[in-house]
């Protein structure tokens, strides 16, 4: 494909996102575009407030006024995937690109520049597998659509700039984290699988019931080749468009064991209910792995009440990952293991924790290890990992559980390499626990009434977390001297009938501005383009509130001009809040580029006073002139500081009004860390006596002194 070459099939059709991934701009940009040029496409299709546009003209449009982004050919392929029309057929579409690459792979020879035909393609794949020629069939079109034909095209460039499955697996990840792959169903993230397969080692059959698009298996067959040996997978998945993908990534990691020499059988995969209608009943693996779904109280406790597969007990029906636990059971040879990713209430949830005491005591649950949060989106928890044994029945059941929390390990340590370094240490003749992250808990002391499995509950506290009572003895005298430091912060105040501030005339910032005493600048916007970036430290509206250095960063393009500098006695804003506050730049943030969110005001000194102004315009009831709503669900506001004004006063009466408010600031963030700092000692002393490390200095109840007045405050 030339450069000059159309992006996009002629038929298909964009929004204006798409548009504005396109030309790699902003949404924003893309509707200053229809209102400034009357040659804009006039849109073909979609409503008043979501237009689509014909892709062929956009391009065409975009590339006359040099606004076309030259995509790299792996963007080129995914955004014919994912502009395809109708979008439903998106999953389809991956598939016969996957389809198209396997054939590719195959073939000895140069591919040449023509496309089979889809009879072509299914004839080829028959003679790999059968059933995946079946399944491909069932998407393909009697022949080639331009939409298609443009795709295959990128398609066969972009294999022939890497290799076929290498092509397959980046539109592959493209896919698993876009919206039309139902996110977290779809894939298991690569470093999750790398954990599970840690665990669940490597055998002759792996077998995962919920596949998804294969990501575990995939992974588990690659490891193996790698090590030079192989593993036969097999698969069931409810999603007839994930189990095609699937067995196509399966069938990428088989062609090279085939070109290796491993003489291995093809993979195996069916499509169905795996709770409901198991496809293999009979299959015996030495490895099983599942990331299933959680919570699907519809799971067919009913019909299955007399399975034979509830060794351990009959799962309830609020608890569907108990019934996926001894399905997996079930399918596991003797001395296998299996390894599932559950929801942390599993583990203690009342209604399951009679199969969960039988599990221990059969010997068949060996570990609990709670992984970090965030590492499987959409949710945001820390999921669990499970691993169970087949138990000999001729060998007594193991007498402990390991209980391994990856939260409390150091940062520095890759999480796999924890996990196997905890597994490796239990599995050994010498085990000796890691306080607070791992530690071996025997069986009977889960047993209770409630046989809960989070391992927090189990692991011991860290030596390094522990009170130590001379820390908290010096922090309690740092506290009373913060406390003291406190009390004289607060300026002098009285009582008064007229101030000056009370008399003053008001001006507009709005018309300073204009006059040029007064100007108002925001972070600058980011442009989207992909060439060479530069990282860069920015001040974000949390900076502001503390008053510390620039802790954001900001991604920008070389040819990005940089944002506005904060000088010497600039006044930060917060862009969004629910309160107005503004604070003088310290020496911290001078030099600082603003981010995000933030804003300043630069005044001419010789006529305002930086900590006057500051103070003024964060009074209460600006709010309701200067705020206005935000397109955010928590209720805070937008802050436009040129709806407000402030008073006008001979700059002596100013520098006196903007100590105070300096004052009034400081003393904000000091009592900020006071409320820190005492929360902290709150737990440490409760910890220390509950503890025994700390002892009371007397018994009776605490004695308190007559209050003094303050001097400060005059009537």
């Amino acid at each position: 494909m030339t450069r000059e070459a159309s992006m996009l099939p002629t038929e298909a059709t964009l929004t204006a996102s798409g548009i504005a991934r396109l030309a790699n701009v902003g949404r924003a940009a893309v509707s200053n575009w229809r209102r400034r040029y009357a040659d804009f496409p006039t849109p073909v299709g979609g409503t008043p407030t979501s237009p689509s546009f014909d892709a062929g003209e956009v391009e065409h449009w975009l590339r006359r006024h040099g606004r076309l982004h030259q995509a790299s050919t792996e963007q080129q392929a995914w955004r014919h995937i994912e502009s395809y029309q109708p979008a439903a057929q998106i999953s389809d579409v991956l598939s016969i690109a996957g389809a198209h690459l396997l054939v590719r792979a195959d073939q000895t020879g140069a591919a040449g520049d023509s496309l089979p035909t889809p009879e072509q393609l299914v004839t080829h794949l028959r003679t790999l597998d059968p059933g995946l020629a079946t399944l491909v069939d069932n998407v393909l079109p009697k022949q080639w659509t331009a939409q298609l034909t443009t795709l295959l095209r990128t398609v066969d460039q972009l294999s022939s700039e890497q290799n076929p499955e290498a092509a397959f697996e980046h539109l592959h990840s493209q896919y698993v984290t876009s919206a039309h792959s139902m996110s977290g169903l779809a894939g298991t993230p690569d470093s999750v699988a790398e954990v599970i397969l840690t665990l669940a080692g490597s055998g002759t059959r792996t077998f995962d019931f919920t596949s998804g698009t294969g990501s575990i298996l995939r992974m588990a067959a690659d490891q193996a080749l790698q090590s030079g040996t192989t593993t036969r997978c097999y698969a069931q998945e409810i999603n007839p468009q994930y189990a095609v993908i699937t067995l196509l990534r399966l069938w990428f990691v088989h062609l090279r064991a085939r070109r290796a020499g491993h003489d291995t059988q093809p993979p195996v995969v069916h499509i169905g209910d795996s709770l409901l209608a198991d496809a293999l009943p009979d299959l015996r693996a030495d490895v099983v792995v599942a990331n299933f779904p959680f919570g699907v109280h519809d799971w067919g406790h009913d019909r299955l009440a007399y399975d034979p597969r509830w060794t351990y007990g009959l799962p309830p029906r609020t608890e569907p990952e108990l019934a996926w636990v001894q399905h997996a059971l079930a399918h596991l040879s003797p001395g296998g293991t299996a390894v599932v990713l559950m929801p942390p209430a599993a583990a203690s949830r009342p209604a399951g924790r009679r199969v969960r005491a039988e599990l221990i005591r059969h010997g068949v649950l060996r570990a609990v290890i709670t992984l970090p949060a965030g590492l499987m989106p959409p949710t945001g928890i820390g999921l669990h990992v499970w691993v169970l044994t087949q138990p000999d029945p001729h060998q007594p059941p193991a007498g402990d559980l390991l209980m391994v929390d990856t939260t409390a390990a150091p940062t520095s340590r890759n999480l796999s390499d924890t996990v196997r370094t905890a597994w490796r240490a239990y599995l050994s003749d010498h085990y000796a626990e890691l306080p607070g992250v791992h530690g071996a808990v025997p069986a009977i002391d889960m047993l209770d009434d409630q046989v809960d499995l989070t391992p927090q509950r189990y692991l011991p506290q860290a030596n390094d977390l522990a009170t130590n009572p001379a820390q908290t003895l010096a922090r309690i005298s740092d506290f009373d001297q913060l406390l003291d430091h406190m009390r004289h912060i607060l300026p002098a105040v009285q009582q008064a009938q007229t101030t000056p501030l009370r008399a003053a005339r008001q001006a507009d910032i709005a018309d300073l501005i204009r006059s040029g005493s007064i100007t108002v600048q925001r972070a600058a916007s980011r442009s989207r383009s992909s060439s060479a970036t530069t990282s860069t430290a920015v001040l974000t509206a949390a900076d502001i509130l503390t008053g510390g250095p620039a802790t954001g960063s900001a991604i920008r393009a070389t040819t990005d001009d940089p944002g506005p500098q904060v000088r010497a006695d600039d006044i930060l804003v917060p862009v969004i809040g629910n309160k107005i506050s503004a604070r003088v730049a310290t020496p911290d943030q001078v030099g600082a580029e603003l981010g995000p969110g933030t804003q300043l005001i630069r005044i001419d000194t010789a006529r305002f006073d930086p900590w006057f102004v500051a103070g003024v315009i964060s009074r209460t009831d600006n709010l309701r002139v200067a705020g206005r709503a935000a397109s955010t669900a928590n209720g805070t506001l937008r802050i436009d500081i040129r709806r407000l004004a402030i008073p006008v006063l001979p700059l002596d009466q100013q520098q006196a009004y903007g100590q105070a408010f300096r004052q009034l600031a400081e003393f904000r963030t000091t009592l900020d860390r006071a409320a820190a700092t005492g929360a902290a000692l709150v737990r440490e002393i409760s910890d220390g006596l509950t503890a025994g490390e700390l002892g009371l200095t007397h018994t009776g109840p605490a004695r308190t002194e007559p209050r003094r007045a303050d001097p400060r405050v005059r009537g």
